[in-house]
C-alpha cells in the first residue's frame, strides 16, 4: 500500500510539472525573443536586396543604383532591385529606408541633399539624418547653367543680362533640390530675376529646357550632357569648383565671377541607423567593388560623375560639413521649398 502511493503520488506531481511547463516552453518557443532570426548577419544577404532610389528614373544617382544592383547579382547570388521612391526633395524615399528593418535588405541610394539642405529647407522633417547611416560615397557630379538654344542666350553674361530687366524661367528636380537651391543662389549674386518651375526629378527638369517649356536652368550635369553634346540646350557655365572633363571649353561661375554660384552633390549608399556593423562591411565592400569594375570607371566618367570610395565616417563628416554650408546659404536667401 505504501508503494502504491507513492508511485501514485509521484505519477500525480509529474503531472502537475507537465502542465506548468508545457505552456511556458511553448510560450517562450513563439517568444520573437527565444526564435531563430529568418537571416541573420552571418549569412547575409540571405535573400533579395532593395535599392530605394529617392529620385525620378533616369536620374544619375538612378543610373548608379542600376549599374550597381546589375553588377551585385552576381556576387550576392540573389536578387537586387531597385524601387523609386520620389517626392518632396527625396524625403519620401529617405523616410522609407529611415523607418524599414535594420538588417541591410533596404538601402538608400540618394545624393547627399535630403541630409544636406532638406533641414534647413523643411519645415517639418519626417526623419532625421540620425536615422540613417552612411554606408560609401560612390562619386561626386557638379551642376551646369543650360538654356533652350532659341533664347538666344549663349553666355551667363547674356543670362544675366536678360534677367535684370526680364523674368527668366528656371526648371530643377523639384522643390528643395540643387537647381532650386542654385537658382535662389545666381540670383542672389548677380540680381537676377528667376522664376522657379519645380519637376519631378532632374531628367524631367532637363527636358523642359528642351523642349522650351522653360528657359533655363541649373542642373546635374551627368543628366544635361546628352542634351548639350546633341545642341539641344546651351551650356552657359559649370557650377562646380572645375571644369567638366566633359565640357573642357566650357568656363566655371567661378571663373565667370560668381564663386558662390557652385552646386556640388555627393552620391552615397545609406541604411537604416541600427544596421549592425558586419552588414554595413558586408555592403560596403559589395558596392565598392562593383565601383571599381573599369567598365563602370567608363560609364560613370562618361556622364561627368567622378567615382570615390569614402566609407562611412567619412562620409558623415563631409555631410555635416555640407549641412552647415547650406543652412547658411538656404538662411541668406530666405528660400523655403514648401
Amino acid at each position: 500500500m505504501i508503494n502504491a502511493s507513492l508511485t501514485h503520488e509521484v505519477r500525480s506531481r509529474r503531472t502537475a510539472l507537465k502542465r506548468l511547463i508545457l505552456p511556458l516552453a511553448t510560450a517562450l518557443a513563439l517568444s520573437p525573443l527565444f526564435a531563430a532570426p529568418a537571416h541573420s548577419a552571418e549569412d547575409y544577404p540571405g535573400k533579395t536586396v532593395k535599392f530605394v532610389v529617392n529620385f525620378q528614373a533616369g536620374g544619375p544617382i538612378d543610373v548608379i543604383a542600376r549599374i550597381v544592383a546589375d553588377k551585385l547579382k552576381a556576387s550576392f547570388r540573389h536578387p537586387v532591385i531597385v524601387e523609386n521612391a520620389a517626392g518632396a526633395g527625396g524625403n519620401i524615399g529617405a523616410n522609407n529606408v529611415a523607418k524599414a528593418e535594420p538588417d541591410g535588405y533596404t538601402v538608400l541610394f540618394t545624393i547627399d541633399t535630403p541630409l544636406t539642405m532638406n533641414p534647413s529647407l523643411y519645415g517639418a522633417m519626417p526623419f532625421k539624418p540620425a536615422d540613417l547611416r552612411p554606408v560609401i560615397m560612390m562619386g561626386s557630379a557638379g551642376s551646369t547653367i543650360v538654356a533652350n538654344p532659341a533664347t538666344g542666350m549663349t553666355t551667363l553674361k547674356d543670362l544675366i543680362a536678360k534677367g535684370k530687366s526680364a523674368e527668366i524661367t528656371f526648371s530643377s528636380a523639384g522643390n528643395g533640390s540643387p537647381g532650386h537651391v542654385a537658382s535662389a543662389m545666381l540670383a542672389e549674386a548677380a540680381g537676377v530675376k528667376i522664376n522657379h518651375i519645380p519637376y519631378r526629378g532632374n531628367a524631367s527638369a532637363v527636358l523642359a529646357v528642351v523642349s522650351g517649356e522653360v528657359q533655363a536652368g541649373i542642373l546635374a550635369t551627368a543628366g544635361a550632357l546628352p542634351q548639350i553634346k546633341a545642341d539641344k540646350v546651351k551650356a552657359l557655365a559649370v557650377a562646380a569648383s572645375r571644369r567638366s572633363a566633359q565640357l573642357p571649353d566650357v568656363p566655371t561661375t567661378a571663373e565667370l565671377g560668381y564663386p558662390g554660384v557652385e552646386m556640388e552633390f555627393l552620391f552615397v549608399a545609406m541604411v537604416p541607423a541600427k544596421t549592425p556593423d558586419s552588414i554595413v562591411d558586408t555592403l560596403h565592400k559589395a558596392i565598392a567593388s562593383a565601383m571599381r569594375q573599369a567598365d563602370v570607371q567608363q560609364r560613370l566618367r562618361s556622364i561627368d560623375i567622378v567615382p570615390a570610395d569614402l566609407a562611412g565616417p567619412q562620409v558623415a563628416d563631409r555631410l555635416a560639413k555640407l549641412q552647415d554650408r547650406y543652412a547658411r546659404i538656404i538662411k541668406t536667401t530666405g528660400m523655403k521649398a514648401e
